[in-house]
């Protein structure tokens, strides 16, 4: 297994996804909940995670041949909308593309489990991440690389389905301003990211400025 592919898709899925700073969200939205109904949401979410990933991971470039979408151009929308959600995230926001509108945040709030939707769509696979996991495949080159960016995806899933199973204390130890810490770092690194996709696309799309 190709380590660092591994570590770049890990920290590219961590920071995007932050389940830091998702976890918040998760106490809110099972906030009516007993301890049996939370981890009801947590299972739901870890599944419906692990099925999106499934999908993307396999389907994500036959997507965009049916729409004859160039990898290359598809990299730098996606880094583009990566660098967009960095840069919410550095300000102490929240990307509307990944938490959604007003609007649909008052609807997330009526619904009976929000494990798929919200939380797993688009919270933890919106067009950010959606994008990563599509432009990493295409950049594995070899069985270690794409060794690694299973691994990554399998990570990270485990990541947040301990992270949603241990909410409880979780909420307890980490406190406002570590979870504000923790997304403004996290921002930095998926804007560093972001810049080399733009960068490796724009060469590619225009190789005079190579």
């Amino acid at each position: 297994m190709d380590i660092a592919f591994f570590l770049k898709v890990f920290a590219a899925l961590f920071a995007i996804m932050s389940p830091v700073a998702n976890l918040p969200v998760f106490l809110a939205l099972t906030s009516d909940r007993d301890a049996a109904g939370q981890r009801a949401v947590a299972l739901t979410a870890t599944f419906g995670l692990i099925a999106g990933s499934v999908i993307v991971f396999f389907g994500g470039e036959a997507i965009l041949a049916l729409f004859g979408i160039s990898i290359d151009g598809f990299r730098l929308a996606g880094g583009l909308l990566i660098l967009l959600i960095a840069l919410s995230m550095l300000h102490g926001g929240e990307s509307s593309a990944q938490a959604g509108t007003d609007e649909e945040k008052e609807h997330h709030r009526t619904r009976d489990n929000p494990g798929i939707y919200p939380l797993t769509v688009p919270m933890l696979l919106g067009p950010g991440s959606i994008s990563t996991i599509i432009i990493f495949r295409e950049q594995a080159r070899g069985a270690a690389q794409e060794i690694a960016l299973v691994a990554a995806l399998a990570a990270m899933v485990a990541v947040f389905a301990a992270t949603f199973f241990a909410a409880p204390m979780l909420s307890r130890i980490l406190s406002r301003t570590a979870i504000s810490i923790m997304s403004r770092l996290m921002g930095m690194i998926l804007a560093a990211i972001a810049m080399e996709m733009m960068v490796a696309s724009l060469k590619t799309l225009l190789p005079g400025l190579a």
